[in-house]
């Protein structure tokens, strides 16, 4: 198979600007580069500019895949509204990795599969991630917990290593999350464990509770919000405000991380077999199910076939004559039921001397006598 490698980047709170365009376009002539974007894909050779340059540089957001497994993303907001203090209790290693340049702090989030698991060229993944640079803006962490489990599933953190504060909701991702969490192949049963500690999310606050509270903001605080509306500075004060309204939720608000690394791992390996036996289960069931109802109708079919058993005779003869190999199996399978009748009524001797002048007549036909012979249709055939 040849290289693939997808490259993605995305320009959120401002477009990119006639220069910024051009020094990209140095990097690349063959990329799609647009004032919010820059998209391309190898199968030979690689990208010559360094994605975390270009992500301190330019942009917010970016994906990368390649097909021999490996999988990237990376989130760059402004660092007042993530600490880097609270990121770097869940960027542990070199799974997910946070660190400050300018105004911004940025996320680098890392998956390697050496098996592979390519079955998409990376067309539209981010979009469906993109998402979650707003929800960690707004105070969700969710995003870094899954950063942490992607740690400790790869092996990066001892086994009495504790973790960190559990974010609120865990059980209930949002799609950017369920997208975050497939694309980093963090452990379903690693992640369920976990959200068993995890408190659910507040649920969001009413309009009228939000105007109460909009009417009790200093003028100069409502001042100083539309100036930023109508000079372009607005990327993050919805977040902002929200946060000013609920209270400035910080990591204290998480449930406490009392379990270790190994607790979570056992955990998940419980849930894993727990999972397996279920499926098993169920897997039992559905096959007895099966067995039930294919018994259900073979009985109908036997009833039926009892009463008409010269005409099924003839039956067997036409499939025979046809010489295809379906109506073969049909005619075996025809003739394995006029025997189930025969051992019904006591009358395996006339089952065995009807079914002698077929078997004389198609001896020269191998594939039905092998078949025949499968059924074991051609014991005692010879009986008088």
């Amino acid at each position: 198979m040849s290289e693939y490698q997808y490259y993605e980047f995305t320009a959120i709170d401002r477009p990119l600007d006639e220069s910024q365009v051009g020094q990209l376009r140095a990097l690349s002539t063959r990329a799609r580069i647009t004032p919010t974007g820059f998209v391309n894909s190898y199968q030979w050779g690689d990208l010559r500019g360094d994605p975390r340059q270009m992500m301190e540089r330019y942009f917010d957001a970016f994906l990368y895949l390649a097909n021999w497994g490996t999988h990237r993303v990376m989130f760059r907001l402004p660092a007042r509204l993530l600490d880097l203090g609270v990121a770097e209790r869940f960027c542990v290693g070199d799974a997910a990795q946070a660190w400050i340049s300018g105004e911004h702090l940025i996320l680098d989030l890392y998956s390697e599969d050496e098996e592979g698991d390519w079955e998409n060229d990376g067309e539209g993944m981010l979009a469906g991630i993109i998402s979650v640079r707003a929800e960690l803006a707004s105070g969700d962490l969710r995003a870094l917990y899954l950063a942490w489990l992607s740690c400790v599933q790869v092996g990066e953190l001892d086994d009495e290593e504790p973790e960190p504060p559990v974010p609120p909701g865990l059980g209930a991702l949002s799609g950017g999350l369920r997208s975050l969490a497939e694309f980093l192949r963090v452990d379903p049963d690693l992640l369920a464990g976990a959200a068993t500690a995890s408190p659910p999310r507040a649920a969001h606050q009413r309009s009228d509770e939000l105007a109460r509270w909009v009417k009790t903001l200093p003028t100069t605080s409502k001042d100083e919000a539309l100036l930023r509306v109508l000079s372009g500075d607005h990327a993050h004060l919805r977040a902002e405000l929200l946060r000013r309204f609920s209270g400035c939720p910080r990591p204290s608000h998480a449930g406490d991380g009392n379990r270790t690394v190994r607790e979570l791992l056992d955990a998940a390996e419980s849930r894993r077999a727990d999972r397996q036996r279920e499926a098993e289960r169920q897997r039992a069931a559905e096959r007895a199910r099966r067995e039930r109802v294919a018994a259900a109708a073979r009985e109908q079919r036997l009833q039926a076939l009892a009463s008409r058993e010269d005409e099924a005779w003839q039956d067997v003869d036409a499939l025979i004559d046809t010489k295809r190999p379906k109506e073969y199996d049909a005619a075996v399978e025809l003739l394995c039921d006029l025997q189930a009748v025969g051992e019904r009524n006591g009358s395996n001797t006339m089952f065995s001397r009807r079914l002698r002048g077929p078997c004389e007549r198609h001896q020269r036909k191998p594939s039905l006598m092998e078949r025949m012979q499968r059924a074991g249709l051609t014991r005692g055939v010879g009986a008088s």
